[in-house]
């Protein structure tokens, strides 16, 4: 059914046009511009007072005159179509099929918005996520259910990183071991970025189980913004229509705090830290709030966001707000992999908040907890042993702290690295932090249970030489 139609516009701001507000329409809802030949441009409401509307178009307004265009608000806010069929298919940053296939078959939309989970009806997440990656499910554990980014920098190799979770990621509990089903958001990437992932999801056999959503560096600003919540759209589907276990990735969140802090502007808002608007934070938890388990569904949604830091600034206000919203972070070091070191994830700075209570006796392994617990120990205290023989020289420090300096080089070069497509399972993580643990004291693994000790020492001791 159309909407109510009105010709005319008030002014054209580059890629926002007003109009006088006749009508009752709603925040983001949307509408049809039509120029004098009757070409269609898309675009959603974004501002309103009594008396105009703001329209931010999908697209350029060239052509547009503001004595001839028509306006017509659609009355409903924008949808995307799902079904069964969403899987293998590729679609742009709006959810139109962009793989030559067409329209999928389904007569079933949802608003791209999404709808508020109520608290009550979310089920806390527990089940470990094994991803084959060591300096991930050893020490910073990702668990079914849970929002946790990946924080990096220009140049790191956080798409090699996240293809390889793609790949490689199961869930295993005492209920299950299975595979993902994946959708993947890329906002304002190159095409080269967008070029890599699709290739890596064939040649690995993946893509009839990815849903893809390009918004490349060329597209409109606003179809950056709309892209994620098109993508979380089909995840919530899959998910919780299709009980699916859904693990969302997202390249790159920077990118589209960009285009929400270009569209701030145009529109005139007031800026807050470094020109972002003061609703940068709660936009970026409309996002990251669409994970999780809920009540009624044997499905889950889990998120694993991509930012860039802006010069490895990790209190620059994007990866500062998206700490605070997600349960956790994975932080890429710019010094790792200047060593060579894959994947360059930092010791210290990385942190799963729902690990706890997804590790463990019946769920890992009885001695995950106190191993990483030492690991973290044992390192930190290797970071400050290193800056310390940067002052006074390794040749002038004690028995006991050359030792630790020696656990820090095997900790990096055997635990932390691994091969791109070398995919780990806990128990070989576990061994591999047993056998970097053998490297110190015995008196000085006072974070782990004496028992273990005695169980898991010398098996790590005897094994082959990494």
């Amino acid at each position: 059914m159309r909407g109510v139609e009105y010709r005319g516009l008030t002014r054209i701001e580059g890629p926002v046009v007003i109009t006088e507000r006749n009508v009752r329409v709603g925040f983001n809802e949307m509408v049809a511009v039509y120029d004098r030949n009757d070409g269609r441009r898309l675009g959603r409401v974004v501002d309103m007072s009594r008396d105009w509307t703001a329209v931010q178009i999908f697209g350029s307004t060239s052509g547009l005159s503001s004595s001839d265009a028509r306006v017509e608000f659609l009355g409903k806010p924008m949808e995307l179509r799902v079904g069964p069929d969403l899987l293998g298919r590729v679609f742009n940053g709006l959810g139109e099929p962009i793989d030559g296939y067409g329209d999928i078959f389904s007569s079933h939309f949802l608003d791209v918005n999404g709808l508020p989970i109520n608290p009550y009806a979310r089920i806390y997440p527990r089940d470990f996520i094994q991803t084959g990656i060591s300096a991930i499910d050893g020490m910073s554990t990702l668990i079914r259910g849970q929002k946790l980014p990946i924080f990096s920098g220009s140049g790191l190799p956080h798409n090699r990183l996240a293809a390889q979770i793609v790949r490689q990621a199961k869930i295993l509990s005492s209920e299950m071991a299975e595979q993902f089903v994946v959708v993947f958001c890329a906002m304002g990437v190159k095409y080269d970025v967008a070029r890599f992932f699709l290739e890596d999801f064939e040649k690995s056999g993946v893509l009839a189980n990815v849903a893809v959503f390009l918004s490349l560096a060329d597209a409109p600003s606003l179809e950056r913004l709309v892209a994620p919540r098109c993508a979380l759209t089909a995840a919530e589907y899959l998910a919780y229509d299709r009980n699916m276990h859904v693990l969302v990735v997202m390249t790159d969140m920077t990118n589209y705090c960009e285009a929400l802090r270009e569209i701030s502007s145009i529109r005139g808002e007031i800026p807050s830290r470094k020109g972002y608007p003061g609703y940068l934070y709660s936009d970026l938890a409309s996002l990251y709030e669409r994970a999780g388990k809920i009540q009624g569904s044997s499905g889950s949604i889990t998120q694993i966001p991509i930012l860039t830091m802006p010069n490895d600034d990790i209190s620059h206000p994007i990866p500062d707000l998206s700490g605070y919203i997600t349960e956790g972070q994975i932080v890429l070091d710019r010094e790792l992999y200047q060593r060579g070191i894959y994947p360059p994830v930092a010791g210290l700075p990385s942190l799963s908040r729902l690990m706890k209570d997804g590790i463990g006796e019946g769920m890992t392994r009885e001695d995950h907890k106190d191993v990483a617990s030492q690991l973290f120990a044992a390192y930190s205290k290797v970071r400050q042993l290193r800056n310390l023989a940067s002052i006074i020289g390794e040749e002038e420090m004690s028995e006991n702290d050359k030792r630790y300096l020696k656990f820090g080089g095997k900790f990096e070069q055997v635990f932390l690295s691994q091969g791109e497509y070398e995919n780990r399972d806990i128990g070989q993580t576990l061994d591999l932090g047993w056998k970097v643990l053998s490297e110190l004291p015995r008196e000085d693994l006072v974070r782990i249970n004496q028992e273990y000790i005695n169980k898991y020492m010398k098996t790590a001791q005897e094994s082959p030489k990494q």
